[in-house]
């Protein structure tokens, strides 16, 4: 069995404690702490990561177009839309039987439907659908030999993105932010070519060494923490949405994913328990927490008990979520159509 990297399992197991902290506590209300927007504001290119890891991962080859496709979809378009079912039962009917929760139905909106990606009961599935139309955009350039002019127009996808996002993001199903997804995806690429030219090539005449890329890496934290604190700008990739200075955001992202990945590929080389565990099986934690979070916030309101405001609910609630995960996990990953592993022939 092919050993996995355990740096990017790392990373992987932060991205998603950090997406867990962001949902529990948004959901009890203290989204607007000091402290949160801090931690948000350093972190908010984590989302980027499962992009830009994918491309690193990625070989840029489709032998067989229709088998790559029918693999994707296994993988990421089944989960994406079973998960949403199973969030928006859940979220339904704690709405129709709980009469305390009765005047939420008045909020919905069809457009909801079509505008977004997200499901009711479990938004965060908005992932597993724009990131099965960045492998399908991968795997047509491939299919199609168009490496050298996709290559030439993907340092504009952002420019793109952000000009779909002054427009009020006209495109359905919240594929706005697949421009994006797809500049993570390349740029992970590309740094997995650089790292592969090692002894091979020379960036200005220094030649690519080991030694070279950590010394890249630590430079490009550096550049990210400067310019993140004195030049800062947030991109949400679920919402399309940039706040601040687009150019921080778009470049001190891009410098804290390669330095960040770069550095972690240099120092971790052993699995670290907790996290890469977390990190490992992310699928289940991914599609699983937000419904735990909703079963949890019903059940208290149809027992007459708001969790907003409450640390000790939000605590709680974050060690639930883990637990229940943890639990879930050999059951769910069984199931190809739950957990989207499909064993390789």
């Amino acid at each position: 069995m092919k050993q996995r990297n355990h740096a990017f399992d790392f990373l992987c197991g932060l991205c998603i404690l950090r997406m867990i902290l962001l949902h529990t506590v948004s959901m009890c209300g203290f989204r607007s702490e000091f402290w949160f927007g801090k931690l948000m504001g350093w972190t908010f290119f984590f989302m980027s990561f499962f992009f830009f890891k994918a491309g690193y991962f990625n070989k840029g080859i489709v032998l067989n177009y229709h088998s790559y496709i029918t693999d994707r979809t296994r993988r990421l378009l089944i989960p994406y839309l079973v998960w949403g079912t199973i969030g928006t039962i859940i979220y339904f009917s704690f709405l129709f039987y709980v009469p305390a929760l009765h005047p939420t139905l008045g909020k919905l909106r069809w457009s909801h439907v079509y505008m977004l990606s997200h499901f009711y009961g479990n938004p965060p599935c908005w992932f597993l659908f724009s990131f099965f139309w960045s492998y399908i955009v991968i795997g047509t350039v491939n299919k199609l030999h168009l490496h050298k002019v996709y290559n030439l127009l993907v340092p504009t996808f952002p420019f793109v993105s952000y000009y779909l996002f002054t427009m009020k993001n006209p495109l359905w199903f919240s594929l706005n932010n697949i421009f994006m997804g797809l500049f993570f995806f390349q740029l992970g690429h590309w740094w997995r070519l650089l790292q592969n030219s090692q002894g091979k090539k020379s960036i200005l005449g220094i030649p690519i060494t080991h030694l070279t890329l950590v010394i890249i890496s630590c430079l490009l934290i550096a550049e990210f923490i400067y310019f993140n604190k004195h030049c800062h700008g947030q991109y949400d990739m679920s919402l399309n949405k940039w706040v601040g200075r687009p150019w921080g955001a778009g470049i001190n992202a891009t410098c804290a994913l390669v330095g960040i990945s770069g550095l972690m590929l240099t120092i971790v080389k052993y699995r670290i328990p907790i996290i890469n565990y977390i990190g490992e099986h992310s699928m289940v934690f991914f599609v699983v927490h937000y419904p735990i979070i909703f079963i949890y916030r019903f059940t208290c309101i149809a027992f007459g008990h708001n969790i907003r405001h409450h640390w000790y609910d939000c605590v709680i609630l974050t060690i639930l979520i883990l637990i229940v995960c943890r639990l879930l996990v050999p059951y769910i990953e069984r199931v190809p159509w739950l957990s989207g592993r499909i064993k390789k022939s």
